[in-house]
C-alpha cells in the first residue's frame, strides 16, 4: 500500500517544520517566477532591444549611402584560414564618379577574391570616410532574439540562485531545529541528566 505524501508540507502534520513550509511557499513563488516572469523580462527586453536597433539603423541608413566603385588598388592575395564562415575583407583603393562630378578615390574594404578593375558596392558615410553597410532586417531582429535570451536567462539564473539561497537558508534552520529537539528529547531516551 502506498501513502500518500504529495502536498504533505501544505497539510497539518505533526512532523511539518516552519522551515518546510517556507520551502514549499519558496517553491510555487519560484515556478510561477519562471513561468511568468522569466518570459516577461525576455519579452520587455527583446521589445526594447528591437526598437533600439531598427532606431539605430534607421539612422545609419540616413546617414550612409552605397556607391558602385571600380577597384584600383592592389587586392592582396588572403591566406588559406581555418575561418570558413566569415569572409575575409582587405582594404583596397577604389575609385567612383558622382553623378556631375569628378571621379574620386578612396581606401574602402572589399571582400577576398576581388580583383583590380571589378565593381564592389562601397558604403561611405557624410563626410566622406568608407564604413561598414547599415544593419539589416536580420540584423535587427539578431539583436533582439540575442537580447531577449540573454534578459530571460539572466532572469531565470537570478530566481533559481535566489531559490538555493533560501532553500539553504532553511535547511540550516531546520537542522537547528532538530539540534533543539534532539537536545529536549536525547535525556529521555539515554536516561542521561542533561549538564
Amino acid at each position: 500500500m502506498r501513502t500518500r505524501t504529495r502536498g504533505w508540507r501544505w497539510r497539518k502534520n505533526p512532523l511539518r517544520r516552519r522551515s518546510d513550509v517556507v520551502e514549499a511557499w519558496t517553491a510555487l513563488v519560484v515556478a510561477v517566477l519562471l513561468l511568468v516572469a522569466v518570459p516577461l523580462a525576455g519579452a520587455v527586453a527583446g521589445r526594447w532591444a528591437h526598437d533600439e536597433a531598427r532606431t539605430v539603423a534607421v539612422q545609419q541608413q540616413a546617414e550612409r549611402h552605397r556607391v558602385r566603385a571600380e577597384v584600383v588598388g592592389r587586392v592582396p592575395q588572403g591566406l588559406p584560414s581555418a575561418d570558413g564562415v566569415r569572409e575575409r575583407t582587405y582594404r583596397v583603393t577604389v575609385r567612383w564618379s558622382p553623378p556631375g562630378e569628378k571621379p574620386r578615390t578612396a581606401e574602402a574594404r572589399v571582400p577576398e577574391g576581388t580583383h583590380r578593375g571589378d565593381l564592389v558596392d562601397v558604403w561611405f558615410d557624410e563626410r566622406g570616410r568608407a564604413v561598414p553597410p547599415p544593419a539589416s532586417g536580420t540584423a535587427v531582429w539578431q539583436h533582439t532574439l540575442t537580447m531577449g535570451a540573454c534578459a530571460a536567462g539572466g532572469t531565470a539564473a537570478l530566481v533559481l540562485l535566489g531559490h538555493t539561497v533560501i532553500r539553504r537558508v532553511a535547511m540550516r534552520h531546520r537542522l537547528d531545529e532538530w539540534d533543539r529537539a534532539w537536545a529536549r528529547t536525547e535525556p529521555e531516551w539515554t536516561r542521561r541528566r542533561s549538564a
